[in-house]
């Protein structure tokens, strides 16, 4: 049995361990370069991790050699494998900005950045619904501490909501666990779909009180509305390098109600299929909806970009909703494309909040920017990617959503939701570049240059754009086969359990 699926989740389980203990901990420059070379090499195995599904198809990781269902199980499938990808490549960005200097605001800065990538990477790679809590309790853990990284009471107000909402939702998701597990008598993901579809009238109330529970719970974490008012304070307080890895934290919630409601409470679910649909069609617009609003509204660049966060949440709540695997592929597309670009606009906005001085990144006059012609570029390829203009990347993945949903009855929804937020964003954003960057008076005020690995971070990640449009076949390619694995049942589940295997 190979184990490479492990490694995703054991390498930044050891590199924390390993920078909390001395000579590393004593020299933040040895935990520098230690930090990012694990998140080098995670990189690394998640390129080979996802050539490997390619090729060979779902890789099935059994810890102790226990067989599921008994067992706990990692699963590296296309899916998977492709978000492992994306959050590595976003925290390799994210931390190549913080060795700038951002890491400086606490002494655990990257033992908590290396156990949060731990938590993430778990979550995205468990085939086991309980260790999917578990991984979720992970990287809650780390990103509390990474929150109030640096002090202060906007971040500790931040934080203190943060938290209380993260501990309610966690509550829930026990008491979802605890239904799901006493009507099918399992958690592992795979023998649970086979079960609900074998369920009684009484079990099956039961099993459907618990999966739209996870709804709930997944939605806290995606910032669904109703259960979004935490993000933009949240994203708003955090250091820039935590902003930007938080951009993958709605992710997880939105690819976990896709892998549990696509696989357990799919279309092959029998009498509970499509039990959230009615719920996630109305919130997936309505959320988009409150996040143009927010994005119009917001009073400098950290909030709009948070509030775009909340829209492509929303945007990717209707891909989960249509349940077709054209449009989970359009989903996966864009999901990379938004992740990325989100995270490049957080470091961004920290960048134009350091020379604009007490004006920060707000929309309001004040001096010129010391290097305003690197930064004016890289925010002018950002929201030309955010508002999904061609040729970037932005403009493919709604294109690619819009498309998928031609033959549905909701396209009447869809498409003018979808480009009226697009429209929103692109007001937004050019009133943020016209206050940022020709609203100006006086001289730039005095200090250092933009540190050169600040640069490299934001471009890094700004590449994605482009690159995901020069490679747009073979990515295309790729998310659709990832769809089409996930959505039929004989490779999503059956294969994931033993050929001895009695329901």
């Amino acid at each position: 049995m190979s184990h490479l699926p492990i490694l995703p989740v054991f390498l930044p389980l050891l590199a924390g361990v390993f920078l909390l203990l001395p000579p590393i901990q004593n020299s933040i420059q040895r935990q520098r370069l230690f930090a990012l070379a694990l998140c080098g090499a995670i990189v690394v195995v998640a390129v080979l991790l996802l050539l490997k599904s390619q090729v060979s198809g779902t890789m099935v990781y059994v810890l102790g050699d226990w067989q599921p269902p008994f067992g706990i199980v990692l699963v590296a499938d296309r899916l998977a494998t492709l978000m492992v990808l994306l959050t590595a490549v976003l925290a390799f960005g994210a931390l190549l900005y913080a060795c700038a200097g951002d890491d400086l605001g606490g002494r655990f800065f990257h033992p908590l950045f290396m156990f949060q990538l731990m938590g993430i990477n778990g979550a995205f790679l468990t085939g086991d619904i309980f260790n999917l809590f578990v991984f979720f309790e992970v990287l809650l853990i780390a990103s509390y501490g990474l929150l109030i990284h640096g002090g202060g009471k906007h971040k500790t107000r931040a934080g203190l909501h943060y938290v209380t909402l993260n501990l309610i939702g966690s509550t829930l998701f026990l008491f979802a666990l605890g239904m799901l597990y006493g009507t099918t008598g399992t958690l592992n993901i795979a023998d649970m779909a086979v079960k609900v579809t074998r369920l009684d009238e009484a079990e099956r109330a039961l099993a459907k009180a618990g999966g739209m529970l996870l709804l709930v719970v997944f939605g806290l974490k995606a910032a669904m509305l109703p259960l979004h008012f935490w993000l933009p304070r949240t994203y708003s307080a955090a250091v820039a390098p935590v902003a930007a890895l938080f951009a993958v934290m709605t992710k997880v919630g939105v690819y976990s109600i896709l892998r549990i409601h696509t696989v357990i409470f799919g279309a092959g679910a029998g009498e509970l299929a499509n039990i959230a649909m009615p719920w996630l069609w109305p919130l997936a617009l309505l959320t988009i909806v409150i996040g143009a609003i927010g994005a119009l509204a917001s009073p400098g660049l950290r909030a709009l970009t948070a509030n775009l966060v909340i829209v492509s949440v929303g945007t990717l709540l209707i891909a989960v909703a249509l349940q077709s695997p054209e449009a989970t592929a359009a989903a996966m597309y864009y999901m990379v494309h938004t992740t990325l670009i989100s995270g490049a606009l957080f470091l961004l906005a920290d960048l134009i909040w350091e020379q604009r001085g007490k004006a920060e990144d707000r929309f309001v006059m004040a001096r010129r920017m010391r290097q305003p012609v690197a930064v004016g570029i890289a925010f002018f390829i950002a929201a030309m990617a955010v508002v999904g203009l061609p040729p970037l990347s932005g403009f493919v993945g709604k294109l690619m959503l819009l498309q998928s949903t031609v033959e549905w009855p909701q396209a009447g929804w869809v498409w003018p939701l979808i480009l009226l937020s697009g429209l929103a964003a692109l007001i937004a954003l050019s009133r943020a570049g016209t206050s940022l960057f020709w609203r100006c008076h006086g001289d730039p005020l005095p200090g250092e240059p933009i540190a050169g690995i600040k640069l490299t971070a934001v471009y890094l990640l700004l590449a994605a754009s482009p690159l995901l449009v020069v490679f747009g076949g073979p990515v295309v390619d790729y998310s659709q086969a990832a769809a089409d694995q996930l959505h039929d049942r004989s490779q999503s589940v059956y294969s994931l359990l033993p050929e001895d295997y009695q329901p």
